[in-house]
């Protein structure tokens, strides 16, 4: 007969302390929280230039040169518009999302969504802009779907 217990299926069978794979969740969780409000901050800033970038295609006609022709043609008031309503509207998710409200996620994937597409449809007035924008908008939209909350989180 042996001394030594059978593991039980909840710990590790390597002999270590069941409190390694809850620092690895941990540090894993860490990471998306941490990817969050980054992607939170990059809402924020992201809103706040898109209206600027709209302000100046309302202000003034001559900021942004078209370059060749593209099937998605729109004024630049037009454009300036959409990118004031738009910037507006992912400034607040932004913030919602840094204050940690319900709604926020789901919503700033959906305007992280609508940026990208925005973005995309403006590429022939700001070909790099909207590139590094575009790239800002998935790094958002993956930060916010990678995020799973904690089921303990919701019960007191």
């Amino acid at each position: 007969m042996s001394q030594h217990a059978e593991p039980s299926t909840g710990r590790p069978s390597h002999g270590g302390d069941a409190s390694w794979a809850q620092r690895s969740g941990d540090r894993t969780s860490g990471w998306v929280t941490g990817g969050v409000v980054f992607a939170g901050v990059l809402l924020l800033l992201n809103g706040a230039l898109a209206v600027l970038q709209g302000i100046a295609a309302i202000a003034e006609d001559d900021v942004y040169a078209r370059i060749g022709t593209y099937v998605y043609e729109f004024s630049l008031t037009s454009w300036g518009i959409v990118h004031v309503i738009l910037g507006a509207l992912v400034f607040v998710t932004g913030f919602g999302l840094l204050k940690d409200m319900a709604w926020a996620r789901v919503a700033g994937i959906v305007v992280a969504s609508l940026s990208l597409i925005a973005q995309f449809l403006f590429l022939p007035y700001a070909p790099v802009w909207s590139v590094i924008m575009m790239a800002i908008d998935v790094f958002v939209i993956w930060a916010l779907a990678s995020r799973q909350d904690d089921p303990s989180r919701g019960r007191a």
